[in-house]
């Protein structure tokens, strides 16, 4: 009865933390903050991208004015240059969103030369993705062993050796390990 609750508390709980940690997965980050994506946000967007820890599956989110701005997605080559017509991906309908697919360098600019050499260009790094821990299934339950009665009534055999610190840590381990099977086995 006690096993069959701690399986079932053990399988919810890993449910739990399933559904947890994959909304923590990905986050979104808004480019400009409160400002948006413009020539000169009251944070700089290297510092704001050096300041923030991007991962795979996160999204940034670009707002603008839709007909006046844009943002491309560009190498690196044309991230120096401000050259926006060779474009990875662009995107122009004024609220955009970009998710990044892997690890790695990513390179923006506003389609406006003018204002990308005046500083509206990001560059994000994303980092490398790292797989959680694996998650241990509770060891299966044993069922009670038999001890023989003679083994009950036999004499305990004499000591290795002289020391007694040996044999305190052994039973001081005994005995926090029977608590804790007794609390497993019995609630």
């Amino acid at each position: 009865m006690a096993g069959t609750r701690l399986v079932l508390v053990s399988i919810i709980s890993m449910i739990i933390l399933l559904l947890l940690s994959s909304q923590a997965l990905a986050r979104e980050y808004v480019v400009g903050g409160k400002d948006g994506w413009v020539v000169k946000p009251s944070e700089d967007y290297a510092h704001w991208a050096q300041r923030n820890r991007f991962q795979v599956n996160d999204t940034l989110h670009f707002k603008y004015n839709k007909g006046i701005d844009s943002v491309v997605v560009v190498k690196k080559e044309d991230f120096d240059s401000c050259n926006a017509n060779n474009p990875i991906q662009k995107m122009d309908d004024g609220d955009s969103v970009f998710q990044f697919p892997n690890s790695g360098l990513f390179y923006f600019i506003t389609g406006n030369p003018n204002n990308c050499k005046n500083g509206q260009k990001l560059i994000v790094l994303v980092m490398a993705v790292r797989n959680p821990p694996p998650v241990h299934a509770a060891p299966p339950q044993l069922p009670p062993q038999k001890v023989p009665s003679a083994a009950l009534n036999a004499p305990a055999p004499p000591p290795s050796d002289k020391s007694a610190s040996g044999r305190v840590g052994v039973s001081v381990g005994l005995v926090l390990l029977a608590g804790f099977v007794g609390s497993v086995w019995f609630n």
